[in-house]
């Protein structure tokens, strides 16, 4: 099993708003089928589902991921490499303020503890061509809609105070393979989802501990997540980053947002 950690430090950890309590969901299982189950049940067309990726290498491994990928889940553990890179990168950037209509991607600033999983589902259902295959009037579309007009932090409390999102990922959680942990345990793998956007065709990578999203360059029109383009911007960039520090065995997996097989 595989599951989630969010580092507390005071650069990027989750902080619950001023006064409030900070919520903690238990872990999701780094499992697509209980990803799938998860947004399906939000609302997510059943034509779309997660798939395991088993290589970026191997094309005959490659060749069984339905195509094109809407969204690519990158799953690893928090390194001193990453958060050396994250906070190198993050601390000339100001605070993402976007929202509305107009923005590229739509982007969840993360506030709830263990809850890295959830915010890259939401992020791979919110974005590009995926957003299209919600169902109408479901949680996740009333969820989707309210969200677009809010800044971040609003964004964030509204994620924090919709019931239906906080029991379908109670659900989902406690599926799976192996015993779910207790909400408030640290545990050791963190989320992030590249997806591409629909406005301007740029490679977004998106994690909510960051100050907002990051834009990896442009894609060609036939050029989706899993192209040899995006994962040279994206998954191959991060890969290069810690093979150089020489951190040890490289542990990491990958999950793709694509056409269901059934």
């Amino acid at each position: 099993m595989a599951t989630e950690q969010v580092q507390a430090d005071p650069n990027g950890a989750p902080t619950a708003p001023q006064g409030r309590k900070r919520k903690h969901f238990i872990p999701l299982e780094n499992n697509p089928e209980v990803m799938t189950s998860l947004v399906h049940k939000l609302g997510l067309s059943p034509s779309l589902q997660f798939h395991d990726v088993w290589s970026i290498d191997d094309p005959d491994l490659l060749a069984f991921v339905p195509r094109p990928a809407h969204a690519l889940l990158l799953i690893f553990p928090v390194s001193q490499t990453y958060e050396k890179f994250r906070h190198e990168e993050d601390k000339e950037k100001q605070d993402y303020e976007g929202s509305g209509e107009g923005e590229q991607v739509i982007w969840y600033k993360q506030t709830i503890g263990n809850a890295c999983g959830l915010i890259g589902l939401l992020h791979g259902v919110s974005n590009g061509q995926a957003r299209t295959q919600v169902q109408a009037d479901s949680d996740l579309d009333t969820l989707i809609k309210n969200a677009v007009p809010l800044k971040p932090l609003q964004r964030a409390e509204l994620l924090e105070e919709t019931d239906a999102l906080e029991t379908a990922h109670q659900a989902a959680a406690a599926t799976g393979d192996t015993a779910a942990p207790n909400a408030e345990d640290n545990v050791d793998l963190h989320f992030v989802c590249f997806v591409k956007s629909q406005e301007s065709g740029h490679l977004f990578e998106l994690d909510g501990r960051r100050k907002g999203p990051l834009d990896r360059g442009a894609l060609e029109a036939d050029e989706d997540v899993l192209s040899a383009a995006a994962l040279e911007k994206g998954v191959r960039a991060f890969l290069k980053r810690e093979e150089q520090a020489g951190g040890g065995e490289l542990r990491f997996s990958l999950i793709v947002l694509a056409e269901s097989f059934e």
